[in-house]
């Protein structure tokens, strides 16, 4: 029905998250129907991305220049490291503007299941950092599934030796959440992390 460059590229946009087989027939089509608008300047983005991003040494974000602008940033407090699943949860920290310390991207779960253990997430890596002079408080902002409790005890057991204060975020109703739309786990979350006024 296509040719094999247009086929190729619809199994190549199928591989991204959220797209579907039917969506990625969708995009593939209008980038081509766009050709000169989009598929050769997002060639060229992409080209330039494979080139030029590289991962941070200090904390696993990925920036052109190494380490990344957040490790470079004197503004930021260094006192304070936020632990992060992936460089998507760091970027999503970051939209919110609230944080201003530095940040350490595990690059996922323990998972036993999949063969994730903590050599292949660099905790030995956060602990050393953990123990530097600077840093007084490590913020585990895991997801708060069974992989990423699982990975926030696992690492607060390492760091206890290490003269720092371990916390985790709070979890529980969402900033203009209606209880009736919420599910038992997040209710029961919010009840145990309940707090004075």
């Amino acid at each position: 029905m296509v040719g094999p460059e247009i086929e190729r590229l619809i199994q190549l946009l199928s591989r991204l998250p959220g797209l579907g087989p039917r969506s990625a027939r969708r995009a593939a089509l209008h980038l081509v129907e766009k050709r000169e608008v989009l598929l050769q300047p997002l060639a060229q983005a992409m080209a330039d991305a494979a080139e030029k991003v590289k991962t941070c040494s200090v904390c696993g974000n990925f920036d052109s220049l190494d380490p990344c602008a957040i490790c470079r940033d004197e503004r930021r407090d260094g006192s304070v490291l936020c632990v992060v699943e992936d460089v998507g949860a760091l970027w999503a920290m970051e939209r919110t503007g609230a944080f201003r310390g530095r940040y350490h991207v595990l690059g996922g779960l323990l998972s036993a299941l999949d063969g994730v253990g903590p050599e292949e997430l660099g905790v030995a890596r956060l602990v050393e950092r953990a123990q530097g002079v600077e840093v007084t408080e490590i913020i585990l902002a895991t997801p708060a599934t069974v992989e990423g409790q699982t990975t926030a005890h696992y690492i607060a057991d390492r760091l206890g030796s290490a003269g720092v204060t371990v916390s985790g975020l709070a979890h529980g109703v969402p900033v203009g959440g209606e209880l009736d739309y919420l599910d038992d786990g997040t209710i029961s979350a919010a009840l145990r992390a309940r707090r004075a006024f």
